[in-house]
């Protein structure tokens, strides 16, 4: 078993996203704005420099609450589980490349359904400001967003979203931590080409690993957090296949990379910080357990 607690994982996601929220607001946004055909797509910087003129700084901060109560469910059972499952998977042995990437999709999937509560309160109060006025959900926070879901929905209303949630969910823990453990291990066995350098366990390689990570996670996940983006910012009643069809026939299928730079430009650093945050806090623990 793992020498740290299960919910470490949660704190340092938590510590990560509370850094890169405002450009997690910004990728939610760019995803859910309603397209025209052959309008042109707003830049990031467009739709930051638009939030703040409408509704100043702040505004980046919407959902700021939800982010991390869907880090304390999400994050935390995604961290937690896949270091166990990639135990029991590889019976206590050094996990292989296809072990490692089953626990950790496993371990996705499991957080997904965790965390899919907080995430439609994520990015219903992320989006709020790029819908008219009568559309606007108005949570004042996660606590009471979670209340008026359940009353307004029901129970269904929790669930909203919940299959793209999951695969998107395994496709990025697959793509993010199972890469990260992949890249990790490369690393520390062969030196980077052309530079000749064979990098150690340390804040370097921990950086480096979870750059590439980060980059490769984005790409792979970007059609799957689009689709989650638009199914759980709908309102009752509108179906997955009519979002994708009419998204299709609006904007092509392009659309699935809508957001790709500000998701690039979120994900990057909050794996680098995730990882960092996550491997001292690791060794944070050990230390205070000797």
């Amino acid at each position: 078993m793992p020498e740290y607690p299960f919910w470490l994982g949660g704190v340092a996601a938590s510590m990560a996203a509370s850094c890169t929220h405002p450009l997690d607001v910004t990728k939610v946004r760019m995803q859910t704005l309603a397209g025209s055909g052959g309008s042109k797509r707003p830049s990031t910087l467009t739709v930051i420099r638009t939030s703040i003129h409408r509704s100043g700084v702040q505004s980046l901060y919407a959902g700021l609450t939800a982010a991390l109560m869907r880090q304390m469910s999400y994050s935390l059972v995604r961290l937690g589980s896949y270091e166990r499952l990639k135990e029991y998977i590889s019976k206590g042995k050094k996990p292989t490349t296809p072990q490692s990437l089953l626990a950790a999709s496993l371990a996705g999937g499991l957080g997904g359904i965790a965390g899919n509560p907080a995430d439609v309160l994520l990015v219903r109060m992320t989006s709020d400001s790029v819908r008219p006025p009568e559309k606007r959900y108005n949570y004042p926070n996660a606590v009471a967003g979670l209340v008026s879901l359940v009353k307004e929905e029901g129970v269904k209303g929790l669930t909203r979203g919940v299959g793209t949630n999951t695969f998107r969910a395994i496709l990025m823990n697959a793509s993010q931590v199972g890469s990260y453990d992949f890249f990790k291990s490369k690393l520390l066995s062969h030196p980077i080409p052309l530079l000749d350098v064979q990098l150690k366990d340390s804040l370097l390689l921990h950086v480096v690993a979870s750059t590439l990570a980060g980059t490769f996670a984005t790409t792979v996940c970007s059609p799957a957090d689009v689709l989650r983006s638009r199914v759980m910012a709908s309102t009752e009643g509108t179906t997955f296949t009519h979002i994708l069809a009419k998204s299709i026939k609006e904007e092509g299928v392009s659309f699935l990379f809508k957001g790709w730079t500000p998701a690039f430009v979120r994900l990057a650093p909050n794996t680098v910080l995730l990882f960092v945050f996550y491997e001292q806090l690791k060794s944070g623990w050990k230390k205070l357990a000797q």
